[in-house]
């Protein structure tokens, strides 16, 4: 069947809101349980009438309309999230390298897209679930101009003879994601002779969740970049340039500066600060819809003279139920950091404590990073790995130990000094939070931390990287 305008494919699409896709489903299609991408097949199908394809052409051809059917979910604490990425067209490692953005893959198929959302619930039978809503999308200026940075990124990798190091950290919005029955899913590449793992474009799940609470649940959204500054920089440049003016002064001064009231151990001071930089004071920062979008975590940083962190840097407690009956592919941990970008936002002390017991906290700058996929596949799979393996194996000794007036709880979970990178203690002194572990043992909650010489590494250069420093 032929829609001969984009009214025509809207009017379709909303038909099916409401609906099933067993009651959409006209040909069965939904009585295979193993095949993958099978509700879009039904949409595609069922719903809008034509036959089943995998060309590089967009679905609709001939209004340049790209057909995308794709799942959200209700989380714990009733907000609503994407539950996966949203993938879109395979990267052709061969044949990219040779475009400019405007003639790329990925632009001639998904320059419009129709997106048909529908409620994943657990254990509801695929045929059971709903389609909730649809809406033609196409991408607003300013984030274009982070998609088209994104895509460049991707293919100068590829000429780099790097296809086989594309990693969803590299970029902001628009990701490389694996795509693949398994790891051994390999392509050629054009600059180098190791195949590299298959990819496709995806729009990340930060960024989809977004969508999710933009146009299901109405939220509201505050920018701090125009697309006429990402035309000239970066995203990073553009956070960089905001936060410069900076460097040097105390945490105070900046506070004072944006008549916020100081109170040093206020939990929402650095975050107040960090709106008010980047000129949209008083906004949370989970509303900053780049920050949203782009699955930015801020992290406070305080360096000592030494230029070393004090303290690790702390993460969620953790669920041994959910680590334990994970894979490490499918894990929480494994996806918390390639999907997570961190902006470090760095202070530090000139005085040791010894020498100043109220001593100043200067800003040194911001570092706006990413895990690097080495480090996630072997440091922290090395972490992961242990953990889940003391508890399935019996091996974890939880031990009491008095300690001068006090008995502390004491385990062989792995510390500082098992691969340099992370370690799990808790995040309380308090030990009478505890949980049951799935071997039946009680434990202190626990969580998971990054090393102080850890970050300390990551932070050695931020001079080099701070060029107004």
């Amino acid at each position: 069947m032929i829609y001969y305008t984009v009214e025509e494919i809207m009017a379709k699409a909303r038909e099916a809101e409401g609906k099933t896709f067993g009651e959409i489903d006209k040909y069965g299609r939904l009585d295979n349980n193993r095949a993958k991408g099978v509700l879009g097949q039904v949409v595609e199908e069922s719903l809008f009438g034509y036959s089943i394809n995998s060309n590089s052409k967009p679905d609709f051809v001939n209004l340049g309309v790209e057909l995308k059917v794709t799942p959200f979910k209700k989380n714990k604490n009733g907000t609503l999230s994407a539950k996966e990425r949203l993938v879109l067209n395979i990267i052709n490692y061969m044949e990219e390298i040779n475009c400019t953005f405007e003639t790329s893959s990925f632009w001639k198929k998904n320059e419009k897209l129709l997106l048909m959302f529908y409620e994943w619930i657990p254990g509801l039978a695929r045929k059971d679930y709903q389609i909730y809503r649809s809406i033609l999308y196409t991408f607003p200026e300013a984030d274009l101009e982070i998609i088209k940075n994104d895509w460049e990124c991707i293919v100068k990798k590829i000429k780099e003879g790097k296809a086989h190091e594309l990693s969803e950290g590299d970029t902001v919005y628009l990701g490389a994601a694996p795509k693949g029955a398994n790891s051994g899913s390999l392509r050629e590449q054009p600059f180098s002779g190791k195949k590299a793992m298959q990819r496709a474009f995806s729009l990340k799940q930060s960024y989809m969740t977004t969508l999710v609470r933009k146009f299901l649940n109405n939220e509201q959204f505050v920018n701090f970049v125009s697309a006429a500054d990402l035309k000239e920089k970066t995203f990073n440049e553009i956070l960089q340039n905001k936060f410069s003016p900076y460097i040097g002064w105390t945490d105070e001064e900046i506070a004072n500066k944006h008549n916020i009231p100081y109170n040093k151990n206020s939990k929402s001071l650095i975050a107040t600060i960090i709106s008010a930089v980047l000129g949209i004071k008083g906004t949370k920062l989970h509303q900053i819809e780049e920050f949203s979008k782009a699955n930015i975590e801020f992290k406070t940083v305080r360096l000592e003279p030494n230029g070393k962190p004090k303290e690790s840097m702390s993460f969620e407690n953790i669920d041994f139920d959910k680590w334990t009956s994970e894979t490490w592919e499918d894990s929480y941990l494994r996806h918390r950091f390639y999907e997570t970008k961190f902006l470090f936002v760095v202070f530090e002390y000139k005085e040791t404590i010894a020498e100043n017991a109220n001593r100043k906290l200067y800003f040194k700058g911001i570092k706006l990073w990413n895990m690097p996929t080495e480090t996630i596949e072997k440091e922290v799979r090395e972490f992961w790995e242990e953990v889940v393996r003391l508890i399935n194996t019996n091996e974890l000794k939880i031990e009491y130990v008095k300690r001068g007036e006090k008995v502390v709880e004491t385990n062989n979970f792995p510390k500082c000094n098992f691969n340099g990178v992370m370690h799990m203690r808790p995040k309380a002194a308090n030990g009478d939070d505890k949980i049951l572990l799935p071997n039946g043992k009680y434990i202190t909650k626990q969580c998971y931390w990054l090393n102080n010489t850890y970050i300390a590494e990551v932070l050695k250069d931020l001079a080099l990287h701070n060029k107004y420093e």
